[in-house]
């Protein structure tokens, strides 16, 4: 009985999904070149990045070209493209260390999940259905929730960008002054904080569950010795 041929290396790199991602990192790297010099065209295409991040998982379950580098590229440039924003408004904001905790924790809670999800032999770092928080299985069981806090995260930090007009300025004076502006304006700033807030308080969640779980690891190996 013939074996059947493993798919060639270079046909995974090629994957539909996987050219969105190379699309999507180009696009990044560009708009953060100009993100001093224009201000508009930085914001657009960062969202339109973002949004590209959408787009490539479900190309990639319509043709059945999931990949785990698919993947890891797909939060690699996530966490990267985010993490670089938020460096931009830690230099624009005082406090400036407001956004660097951001970061911080950011980082940590997605490398504390990803490493706990491969000791625990899963596949994703989205299956949490054995997690005992349910805000923290609601966001990653529902997509239509997840999708809204993610959203309202990164267009949070697009509009506190556009937002800004010179260096050093008070964060909350400028998101004062702005809803005060604008009604629309004030009823967009709260539909954001509060899917920033809920996004945040996950990743604390996933921190902690994961760190949990790296220390329960570590004693059962320990008691098994």
């Amino acid at each position: 009985m013939a074996k059947k041929s493993r798919p060639r290396k270079l046909s995974v790199y090629l994957y539909i999904p996987n050219i969105i991602g190379y699309i999507r990192v180009l696009m990044n790297c560009f708009a953060f070149y100009i993100c001093s010099s224009n201000k508009k065209l930085f914001s657009v295409l960062y969202f339109i990045s973002f949004v590209c991040d959408a787009m490539d998982g479900w190309f990639a379950r319509k043709f059945n070209q999931v990949s785990t580098f698919g993947a890891v590229l797909d939060m690699v440039t996530d966490r990267i493209s985010t993490a670089c924003l938020l460096v931009i408004l830690s230099q624009v904001y005082r406090p400036g260390l407001v956004f660097l905790s951001l970061l911080a924790l950011d980082i940590a809670s997605h490398w504390f999940q990803m490493y706990s999800t491969f000791l625990a032999g899963k596949v994703s770092h989205k299956d949490v259905k054995d997690s005992t928080n349910w805000l923290f299985k609601a966001y990653y069981g529902n997509r239509m929730f997840m999708g809204y806090c993610c959203v309202a995260c990164e267009l949070l930090y697009i509009t506190l960008f556009l937002l800004a007009k010179n260096q050093n300025e008070n964060l909350t004076k400028v998101v004062v002054e702005a809803a005060k502006q604008s009604s629309a304006l004030a009823v967009l700033l709260v539909l954001l904080l509060v899917g920033w807030a809920i996004k945040q308080t996950v990743n604390f969640i996933q921190m902690k569950t994961a760190a949990d779980l790296c220390v329960d690891y570590d004693i059962d190996k320990k008691q098994k010795a």
